[in-house]
């Protein structure tokens, strides 16, 4: 069992400044779980709290149902993999693979039984004698994991393994990742900015801000029903359009008055807002890029003007403009070319006038005040 269990967890500085705040999660054994957020959003901080690095202010830190806040890092049976690869260039990857194996005085045959496992796993066998200078990025990084997992840790933390890999390589080890998890049997925590790690990796994701958590859930679930406006601007490639809109009851259900447009809600959306007794109200309509379709008309349509057009192969991203002066907003539609005129699959010109609409089973409707899902 690799149960990890955080409650009330609190980390504030010197100044009273609150890196995080009231952090709750119960990991499974054997769950891999993702923290992302921006820069500053104390997802590093809470990681280093699990691994012993940094003090916990307040709150409960129990792994396998043991609490193990005053326990030294050395005993809590996690390992860590390091932005940086901390890899000892003096030594092969054999023997920076063998190397806390050696500090714990574990036997020779055993040793070398764990590090030709785990260099197999890694598909780094070849490497084995090989120095970290004779290696590239992506298989220091993988010499780095593998020095984390001979070990058979409890729980094995990554702190953005990846952030120093270029594209390629990162969507490389993004897979490699994958498959050590199907391999290995333990609890695994990821720290990353990038969604789409988050996305692709995790079982479930914690979405952090400011030091406190906004959404925990699946991918699946943060993308289809986030909480908040900041997660539903987070989660998504590229990220939701948002729209100045109100929300009128009507004898027939509710129906959204947006840039000019008339849009009926959704029946199973309106039944949703119907039990919260919700009347009419201003409100913030999240519409994601792939939920705009383009129209040949105008009636009852959303005016743009195109200023940008990206080819993306078999689709286009169009970054245009609503509305005028204080009220012009930014748009974005991921469009497939097949949905367009012929004349604008290779591209849309500069200064081209377009209609749209939404889905409408799709869209999000926020508050303004609380900037909560509305709808959930």
């Amino acid at each position: 069992m690799s149960t990890v269990s955080l409650q009330n967890i609190f980390k504030t500085y010197d100044g009273n400044v609150t890196a995080v705040s009231d952090f709750n999660l119960e990991i499974a054994d054997k769950e891999f779980i993702v923290l992302v957020g921006p820069s500053g959003c104390g997802k590093s901080t809470t990681l280093r709290m699990v691994a012993g690095l940094e003090e916990i202010s307040k709150g409960e830190l129990y792994i396998d149902n043991k609490l193990v806040n005053d326990v030294e890092p050395k005993d809590r049976d996690i390992a860590m993999v390091f932005q940086s690869y901390a890899l000892y260039p003096h030594m092969t990857v054999r023997e920076n693979m063998a190397f806390p194996l050696k500090l714990r005085k574990m036997d020779k045959a055993e040793i070398e039984r764990r590090v030709n496992q785990a260099a197999e796993a890694l598909d780094i066998t070849q490497y084995l004698d090989r120095k970290p200078k004779a290696l590239s990025g992506g298989q220091r990084q993988r010499v780095a994991i593998g020095r984390a997992i001979v070990r058979e840790p409890k729980v094995l933390l990554m702190d953005e393994p990846l952030s120093n890999l270029d594209a390629k390589l990162r969507n490389q080890m993004r897979t490699e990742i994958i498959k050590l998890r199907q391999r290995i049997d333990t609890t695994f925590i990821y720290v990353t900015h990038d969604q789409t790690e988050a996305m692709t990796l995790g079982d479930r994701i914690v979405i952090m801000k400011d030091g406190v958590v906004q959404q925990i859930g699946t991918p699946q679930e943060v993308f289809e029903t986030p909480a908040n406006l900041f997660v539903a601007g987070f989660i998504g490639t590229p990220q939701m359009n948002f729209f100045d809109a109100k929300l009128e009851k009507t004898n027939v259900g509710y129906q959204i008055q947006c840039m000019g447009a008339t849009i009926p809600v959704d029946s199973n959306m309106a039944q949703k807002l119907s039990a919260k007794g919700q009347d009419s109200a201003e409100v913030m309509v999240g519409v994601r890029p792939e939920h705009i379709t383009v129209q040949a008309g105008t009636e009852n349509a959303i005016q743009c003007t195109i200023e940008v057009s990206e080819l993306m192969g078999s689709e286009l991203y169009l970054h245009g403009t609503v509305g005028e002066g204080e009220k012009k907003q930014s748009v974005v539609m991921r469009i497939q070319t097949t949905e367009l005129p012929v004349q604008f699959r290779a591209g849309v010109p500069y200064g081209t006038r377009m209609s749209f609409t939404f889905q409408n089973q799709f869209i999000h409707l926020f508050d303004l005040s609380t900037e909560r899902n509305m709808l959930y």
